[in-house]
């Protein structure tokens, strides 16, 4: 085992400007438990099949293996496992990424992805920015894990139920709102160039949607 070394806490505070005297500091593990999905392993998995297996190399990107639906019907049903909404977070690779599980058929490593298992005085929306102020406080000299004591552990400044869920929707708005902009530039929002199939490039200063048709006959 690594030798163990005096990190520094880990610590998340929004903006004084969305604060209140009524924002209590407190640990995340005084809100509930570190939870993850049932272990699969390796000859258990395919490179096709019904449901996708996001381990952390492909966690928030496209899975390269899959599980049948029988297995995971019975995980699903007798282990943990994420309901809609939940924040998934990456514990090795890139530590701390966050993903919501939106509800779709997925499962997810073990160990390397996993979630605050929590109670209804935080909400999911609130945390979810939260959680991206949060230092953590690392152990582990070549390979960087998040462990279920750094998340438990880490202290956070929250407010009450009200103006958590006030917060979470600005912050759900402006995160939509970004995702609009970003496919807007990214390629072609045009419905009418879709419809006449339009191929788009992206040169080294702007991006640039050319029309072509396909000729007849």
């Amino acid at each position: 085992m690594p030798a163990k070394c005096a990190a520094p806490r880990a610590t998340a505070h929004l903006s004084q400007e969305y604060r209140t005297p009524a924002w209590e500091q407190r640990k995340l593990g005084e809100f509930g438990s570190v939870a993850m999905c049932k272990r699969i392993y390796k000859e258990q998995t395919s490179e096709q099949g019904d449901v996708p297996f996001f381990k952390i190399g492909t966690f928030g990107a496209n899975p390269d293996a899959f599980i049948s639906n029988e297995l995971f019907e019975d995980f699903k049903r007798i282990y943990s496992y994420p309901t809609p909404g939940t924040l998934l977070i990456s514990a090795a690779g890139s530590i701390g990424r966050v993903v919501e599980y939106q509800g779709e058929k997925a499962y997810f490593q073990d160990s390397n992805i996993v979630w605050l298992e929590h109670d209804h005085r935080l909400n999911d929306a609130f945390l979810k920015p939260l959680y991206s102020r949060i230092e953590w406080g690392l152990e582990g000299s070549t390979i960087k894990r998040l462990y279920n004591k750094d998340l438990l552990s880490a202290e956070v400044t929250v407010p009450g139920g009200r103006e958590q869920k006030e917060i979470g929707q600005f912050f759900a708005k402006l995160d939509t709102l970004i995702t609009l902009h970003q496919r807007k530039y990214d390629g072609c929002a045009n419905p009418l160039f879709l419809e006449r199939r339009i191929s788009c490039r992206k040169p080294s200063h702007q991006n640039r949607c050319s029309a072509t048709t396909t000729p007849s006959g």
